[in-house]
């Protein structure tokens, strides 16, 4: 359903002579009626021609915004697979950080360790130190080396002394690289750690980016199907517009036949009246002639609720009962090409003049919809009746005044029962300009 009554660019409207017998017309008269008709129906050829050419854009305007869609969908697909690997590395870095912060703890805990021993051995050396100054040091070392026994024993006694101070300083030396190679270590680690962080933070915004051009990519795609649907609506307006076009041709073709057999009629009627008066005046007597013609409404068999009104005496008739519930032009919902006409129950439809219908059908913004197109005082018009319940004429049928075409409904568009009554003058087009009021033309 559309927001707007859609738009049926009927092209031009079609006329037609009267569908009865009348007097006939001078020559020129009626060649300028057929030459009027055949005018029209050259417009409606052309436009059929531009609804077609529309139709075929449109196409491939879809095929271009298909390619569009099948496009932006190819990105879609690799971002979310860029997105996913990024996902895949985040999760990968965040296990090595974890991973690298156990072995940084393990590692603080070595060091730790090491220091206490380190400190330990310190405060061992520190004792040393203060009895070597307590005992005078070397007094002692040279008490051990004089107590030997001899030459051999004193050599062995200054290994001894020798060794224990060599032990002990190679202590603190490897007990100092242990710590040194330890804070190396450490610091290679916490430098991994730092680096693993800075491609973590990389890949975050990464992600971060890759969702962004992800979330512009589902918008593009979304605006691109979006338009995509009001292009399918498009094309389903201008193929409603060719089809009515093509209802319209055919209902012109109609009346350029009918046009053809009134004036061969009225030339028929001309010829014999002449022949009559021709006789007459050869026998030179009087002789007198009456004819007489009928024509009867096509009237509902069944007993609405709501009588059809009386048909006027004009070229026009009014096209159902009820109240004129709004009228023609601006209002609140925008543009109204019509006035619409209210009531309950079974409401009949009417002709509001002889024509012929150009189409009988279903629209989703009318509803049940009929056309007809008039000929009156050598103006051509075309009416539209829209959201009626039923119709019970078909296109390309001839129709007369008041004769009942349908019953009064609240199809397609529509809110509240009511008919749509349009009165165009000369030619439709997609802008409606030749809707004119019906208030004053038509008796309502």
């Amino acid at each position: 359903m559309k927001k707007s009554i859609i738009t049926l660019s009927l092209a031009a409207v079609l006329g037609f002579g009267s569908l009865t017998v009348g007097l006939p017309l001078d020559k020129a008269s009626a060649a300028n009626k057929l030459n009027d008709l055949n005018s029209q129906k050259d417009k409606i050829n052309e436009q059929r021609s531009g609804v077609e050419s529309k139709i075929t854009d449109t196409d491939k305007k879809i095929t271009e915004n298909q390619g569009e869609q099948q496009s932006v969908q190819s990105e879609i697909e690799r971002l979310d697979k860029a997105i996913s690997d990024a996902l895949a590395k985040i999760e990968e870095k965040n296990s090595e950080i974890s991973d690298t912060k156990k072995e940084i703890e393990k590692l603080e805990g070595e060091i730790k360790v090491l220091v206490e021993r380190i400190k330990k051995r310190n405060e061992l050396l520190k004792d040393r130190a203060r009895n070597y100054q307590e005992t005078g040091g070397m007094v002692s070392y040279i008490d051990v080396l004089m107590g030997a026994q001899s030459f051999g024993d004193f050599v062995e006694r200054v290994g001894a002394v020798a060794t224990i101070v060599e032990a002990d300083q190679d202590i603190l030396k490897a007990h100092q690289a242990d710590k040194d190679e330890l804070e190396k270590k450490q610091a290679q680690v916490k430098e991994e750690l730092a680096s693993l962080e800075k491609m973590l933070a990389e890949l975050e915004s990464m992600k971060k980016s890759l969702n962004a051009q992800k979330a512009e990519k589902d918008k593009l795609l979304a605006s691109l199907k979006h338009e995509e649907e009001e292009m399918h609506a498009h094309k389903l307006e201008l193929a409603e517009e060719n089809e009515i076009l093509a209802a319209q041709e055919a209902a012109l073709q109609k009346a350029i036949k009918l046009e053809q057999e009134r004036q061969a009629e009225a030339a028929r009627q001309a010829e014999l009246a002449r022949q009559k008066a021709a006789q007459e005046a050869a026998k030179k007597s009087s002789s007198s002639s009456a004819g007489s013609s009928s024509s009867s409404d096509n009237g509902s068999s069944s007993s609405p609720q709501v009588s059809a009104p009386s048909v006027s005496s004009g070229a026009w008739t009014r096209p159902a009962a009820g109240r004129l519930s709004s009228g023609f032009g601006n209002r609140s919902l925008g543009e109204h090409f019509g006035v619409d006409i209210a009531s309950g129950g079974t409401v009949p439809i009417v002709a509001a003049a002889d024509g012929v219908v150009i189409r009988s059908y279903y629209s989703s913004s009318y509803g049940n919809a009929i056309f007809i197109a008039h000929s009156v005082g050598g103006q051509t018009y075309t009416t539209v009746y829209a959201h009626m319940r039923s119709r019970s004429v078909g296109s390309g049928q001839t129709v007369s005044k008041g004769q009942q075409i349908g019953i009064m409904g609240n199809t397609g568009q529509s809110y509240g029962q009511h008919l749509h009554f349009e009165l165009h003058r000369g030619s439709w087009n997609a802008a409606k300009s030749n809707a004119i009021n019906p208030v004053g033309i038509v008796p309502l």
